[in-house]
């Protein structure tokens, strides 16, 4: 086909997401696989949001409701902010393509810390804005140098915290430090898809600056301590300038009646997310100290997921341990060429991936 597309598209590399157990077992011949590549809920969905999604199949002739008001008074009771403030996406990821398409242009500069989520990149880049990488230091986001690279040209920042790959944290002070030294032009936007996992009482949270006359934004997602990935439900917090902007692009009926009627039950399931956060941080020491007892070299985390130094090829590591049904993420694609990452699962898969991965190295 004859067709003109723009430059900077043909520059985006497609996002790779992790594989289906069921085709992973289909190419391998294999079966019984446990994966712990993706930062699932091991736990599986909120017991309360498969119940809330049951009792709404028999409207899925009907369209959602386009304001999902039930599930934005459930988020705004909860955090203790105007509705006006928020708005739900298809995901997280959805949310991220709104803010970009909405303030930016092309030419305009955007600081990604370098690695971080993957799809930050490909939606700057999408709108023909134009990417800035600050690398992490010693594994963490380096707030001091992107403020050193911030200029007239700098339109957005994203922050993810706890960051991906990597499990590390921005802390309070920092984040305030940083924020009030930036222009009031440049909008903020802080990933905390995995904020409920944090340990740490000193971890920043993007909503303590909703009303600091900064433009921040903050992301969360129902996708993992929740459990309801497959749903496809966000939701973002910001200033009310912000989200009626974002309302202008906003397609009617984004998030879908099941994601809607799942993640408002989730939200008010506490049992079931204390069961998550209590299996998820006795895993993440087991593996810990497993791995002690092995000599194998991890790193800390705040998230549901840690980086391994296995010392080897991360993606013959990969393949070897899948061939043995144990489904890893390499994180050669991120820059880690011998590194791992996992998250923490049940007992069982824990005590699965340790004797594998022994095997394998």
């Amino acid at each position: 086909m004859d067709i003109a597309v723009p430059e900077y598209i043909l520059d985006i590399a497609p996002y790779k997401p992790g594989k289906p157990i069921e085709e992973l077992e289909r190419e391998y011949g294999i079966a019984g696989s446990i994966k712990l590549a993706s930062n699932e809920n091991p736990l599986g969905p909120s017991p309360l949001a498969v119940e809330a999604i049951n009792d709404v199949l028999h409207n899925l002739h009907r369209y959602p409701d386009g304001r999902g008001f039930t599930l934005i008074d459930k988020i705004r009771s909860k955090f203790g902010v105007s509705a006006r403030n928020i708005i739900l996406g298809n995901g997280s990821d959805e949310i991220i393509g709104l803010l970009a398409r909405t303030l930016l242009t092309p030419g305009d500069v955007v600081i990604l810390p370098q690695p971080s989520f993957l799809m930050y990149d490909i939606m700057v880049k999408s709108v023909g804005a134009v990417p800035c990488y600050v690398p992490l230091k010693k594994l963490a986001i380096d707030l001091e140098s992107i403020r050193d690279r911030v200029t007239l040209q700098t339109k957005m920042i994203f922050l993810c915290n706890p960051n991906n790959p990597t499990g590390m944290i921005l802390h309070e002070r920092e984040l305030s430090d940083f924020l009030n030294a930036l222009p009031a032009s440049v909008v903020v936007v802080i990933d905390e898809a995995y904020i409920e996992f944090v340990r740490d009482p000193d971890c920043a949270k993007g909503l303590d600056y909703l009303d600091s006359g900064k433009a921040v934004v903050t992301l969360r997602t129902f996708s993992k301590a929740y459990g309801l990935a497959g749903l496809r439900i966000g939701y973002g917090i910001m200033p009310i300038e912000v989200a009626e902007l974002l309302n202008r692009i906003r397609p009617p009926f984004n998030a879908s009646l099941p994601a809607q009627a799942g993640a408002a039950a989730a939200l008010g399931d506490d049992a079931f997310l204390k069961k998550t956060l209590s299996l998820i941080h006795a895993g993440i020491d087991e593996l810990q100290t497993a791995l002690d007892r092995l000599g194998v070299a991890y790193f800390s985390t705040q998230a549901n997921f840690f980086m391994i130094d296995t010392k080897k090829d991360a993606d013959t590591v990969f393949e070897d341990m899948l061939r043995k049904g144990v489904i890893v993420r390499s994180m050669a694609s991120y820059g880690f060429e011998n590194y791992i990452r996992i998250n923490a699962g049940r007992h069982e898969e824990n005590r699965r991936f340790i004797e594998v991965l022994e095997d394998v190295l």
